[in-house]
C-alpha cells in the first residue's frame, strides 16, 4: 500500500511530465524508473482527493489504491474495483482520455456501484491536457 504522505503536487507534476512524450504518442514506452513514480504519484493524488476505502483501483503492476468514501471493505475481492493498465491511467489523470471514452474503448474494467471516477478526473493539467490542476 502507497504511503500515506501527502503528494507534493511539484513531484507530481515533475513524475508526469517526464512520460507526456509517450502519452502523446511522440515516444517509446519511458522505463520502469520514470513510469512508476508517475503512476504511484498519481494513485495518491486520487486517493488524497476521493478520501475512503470503498473502491480499489488497480494499475499493475506499479501500484493500487482504496479510495471513496463508502462502506470500508475488509476481506477478499472489494464490490468496488477499477483496474486499468499504466497508460491508460495516466491518460485519464491528465486529460488526455476521459472516464467515458475509457469505458466505451474497454481500456477500463469497473466494477460495483461506486466505480465511477470520472468526477475526480483529470487529475491535473499537463501540456494542455486536463482541466483541474492540484
Amino acid at each position: 500500500m502507497p504511503s500515506r504522505r501527502s503528494v507534493d503536487p511539484h513531484e507530481l507534476r515533475d513524475a508526469v511530465e517526464t512520460v507526456v512524450p509517450w502519452l502523446d504518442g511522440v515516444a517509446e514506452r519511458p522505463p520502469r524508473s520514470e513510469l512508476a513514480p508517475a503512476v504511484r504519484l498519481s494513485l495518491r493524488t486520487l486517493q488524497q482527493l476521493a478520501p475512503g476505502h470503498s473502491v480499489e483501483v488497480r494499475v499493475p503492476p506499479f501500484a493500487a489504491v482504496q479510495c471513496v468514501a463508502g462502506p470500508q471493505h475488509t476481506r477478499g475481492t472489494p464490490p468496488n474495483v477499477v483496474e486499468t493498465d499504466s497508460y491508460t491511467w495516466l491518460s485519464l489523470a491528465t486529460g488526455g482520455l476521459t472516464w467515458e471514452q475509457a469505458l466505451e474503448r474497454g481500456d477500463v474494467q469497473a466494477s460495483g456501484s461506486r466505480a465511477d471516477l470520472a468526477r475526480w478526473l483529470p487529475l491535473l493539467r499537463v501540456s494542455g491536457r486536463g482541466a483541474s490542476e492540484v
